[in-house]
């Protein structure tokens, strides 16, 4: 499916409250949409049962309007969506192989990678299992040594070295659950996503996704990656960094976050 008009998206996970940082990229956002003309569409990644919770999606649907943001129709949940199918098609092209390794990474695949540091590359232990049990996660399978690339709107070109800069990571949960990196990639795909506007922090992440997409035969959208909002000891704000909620803030009477002055050219690339 292909699309001839502008269209973006906002994606929060209800996990917790929304913070100045989300506000600045979901702003950022909206703009680039309304600048082109185009849609803006609302999806809650609540994928996660354990941390997602009917309050949270409440406040940030709140929180959201309190910041001046619209989009069009309703919004999309991904616990409403299927995945398996998208599952099968990498199964069958021998994209993914099934591996039991790691509780820490099935822990983090859900939900998006908060964090721009160095990751530890999969040592391939399960790399030539051919063996399936019913309780097995699945990994994707990245093409050694094959340097991948693509331009984003403002930091211009990017490229990783796949199995040097990023190793072989998971795209399905044993618990029945896609990974963030399949999940966003389906998501954006049926939506009609042209482009994704998100942090910073997520670029490297872009280089597996790109993976994603040519191995279901999906055509990628273009990217824009936002600078990030840090506190005054220049850490990138978090959920858990309460005295920077959106809730917080209505709470105290204080106006609606505007555009910072280092975002205020998002519009211009």
């Amino acid at each position: 499916m292909s699309f001839t008009q502008y269209r973006g998206r906002i994606a929060p996970s209800p996990t917790g409250y929304l913070h100045l940082g989300h506000a600045q990229t979901f702003l950022i956002a909206q703009q680039r949409a309304n600048t082109k003309k185009g849609q803006l569409y609302l999806r809650i990644e609540d994928l996660d049962r354990a941390r997602c919770k009917p309050e949270y999606v409440a406040a940030l649907l709140e929180d959201l309007k309190w910041c001046g943001l619209q989009w069009s129709g309703n919004p999309f949940y991904q616990s409403q969506l299927d995945y398996l199918t998208s599952l099968k098609t990498l199964q069958k092209a021998g994209a993914v192989y099934p591996c039991d390794c790691s509780r820490m990474d099935v822990f983090r695949a859900l939900t998006a990678p908060n964090s721009i540091e160095t990751e530890p590359i999969y040592p391939g232990t399960c790399r030539s299992r051919t063996s399936i049990s019913s309780v097995s996660n699945w990994r994707f399978r990245v093409p050694e040594n094959e340097e991948i690339r693509y331009y984003d709107k403002r930091l211009g070109w990017q490229s990783a070295v796949a199995g040097r800069d990023f190793g072989d990571f998971l795209i399905w949960r044993k618990d029945g659950l896609p990974a963030y990196e399949l999940a966003v990639v389906v998501d954006d795909a049926r939506m009609g996503i042209t482009e994704i506007v998100r942090g910073e922090d997520l670029v490297k992440s872009t280089f597996r996704q790109l993976l994603v997409y040519r191995a279901l035969k999906l055509n990628p959208p273009d990217f824009f990656h936002c600078p990030l909002v840090s506190d005054q000891e220049g850490r990138k704000l978090a959920k858990r960094d309460g005295a920077f909620s959106l809730r917080e803030l209505r709470t105290m009477g204080s106006p609606p976050p505007q555009l910072e002055a280092n975002c205020n050219r998002a519009t211009d690339l």
